[in-house]
């Protein structure tokens, strides 16, 4: 992250998508419920820290976000989500879910539909004035942004419905905290 980019997302017009904090602590289980956390892999305490570290550094750095922040409905990405923006701000979107099926088995069909969606989705500008947040899951290497760390972020600049986007950035939490140390 630079100067630059600080001061394009402080003005908004950016969608941030954000990978959930460390998840460690247990599996996903093949009959998994996104409404029972003990049947998939959760946030680990450095997850939740991490969680909350990455929304401190927003509020800090000045960076407008809009609401609501979308979040995948597993546990670990809605904790991750309501850890750095509130739960008052964070709206659970099952389209979300799909970037994690893109790292199972899929027919070249159902993975062509997914990124269809996520396209369209992030070719929507945000609310004026604002970033749109979206915490969910990394992607398998090769696909749409690939490998994503924990609360690493990619930052895409959205060119309206049917005119695509480009990715701006990304970073890494621990690149985020830097510059607000600076």
């Amino acid at each position: 992250m630079d100067e630059f980019l600080l001061e394009k997302l402080q003005k908004g017009g950016y969608t941030l998508y954000v990978r959930h904090g460390d998840a460690t602590v247990g599996a996903d289980q093949p009959d998994f419920s996104y409404d029972d956390c003990s049947t998939q892999r959760n946030l680990s305490e450095k997850g939740r820290r991490q969680a909350e570290r990455y929304g401190n550094a927003i509020r800090r750095l000045n960076i407008p976000f809009a609401t609501p922040v979308f979040t995948s409905p597993f546990c670990r990405a809605k904790e991750s989500a309501m850890l750095a923006f509130g739960a008052e701000n964070t709206h659970i979107d099952p389209f979300w879910s799909n970037v994690y099926q893109l790292n199972t088995p899929l027919s070249p069909y159902e993975q062509s539909v997914i990124l269809t969606r996520l396209s369209s989705f992030l070719e929507q500008p945000p609310a004026e004035g604002a970033n749109q947040f979206i915490i969910a899951h990394s992607f398998p290497r090769d696909v749409a942004f690939g490998a994503i760390p924990s609360m690493g972020t990619i930052v895409v600049k959205p060119h309206g419905k049917n005119h695509g986007f480009s990715v701006a950035s990304h970073f890494t939490l621990e690149e985020l905290e830097e510059f607000v140390k600076a």
